[in-house]
């Protein structure tokens, strides 16, 4: 069993794997943060677009997206407050020259259609 790379202690098999491959759809937007974040870390850039809400998704190419996952080595999330529509959380990894790196980012989602998605954050 490999652990959720949302840090959930969960398998990723039954956390975050079902909304990346479309089997489910994320129930909170914790739920989605968690689930992009493995994403990063599995170098899956499909998902990570789909998330996006359409009016901020011009601002993330694909390519960008993947080549950031690709040269990071993801080690933990750390979530750090939610409220239904925001997440703050820090994202610990190891950059392209293996230098410890965290990414602390404030997110607002947006709950359309019967699904989350990532609109904008701010990184702190």
């Amino acid at each position: 069993m490999t652990t959720c790379y949302c840090g959930s202690n969960s398998s990723f098999e039954n956390c975050c794997k079902p909304y990346i491959k479309g089997y489910a759809k994320a129930p909170t937007a914790e739920a989605l943060m968690r689930s992009r974040y493995s994403a990063y870390a599995t170098q899956n850039a499909d998902y990570l677009v789909a998330t996006t809400h359409i009016s901020t998704r011009k601002f993330h190419k694909k390519s960008d997206i993947l080549d950031w996952s690709k040269s990071n080595q993801w080690i933990k999330l750390e979530v750090l407050s939610t409220t239904e529509t925001t997440v703050t959380f820090k994202a610990y990894f190891l950059d392209y020259q293996l230098k410890a790196q965290t990414h602390h980012e404030h997110s607002n989602f947006i709950f359309e259609n019967g699904s989350w998605f990532y609109v904008d954050g701010n990184h702190n």
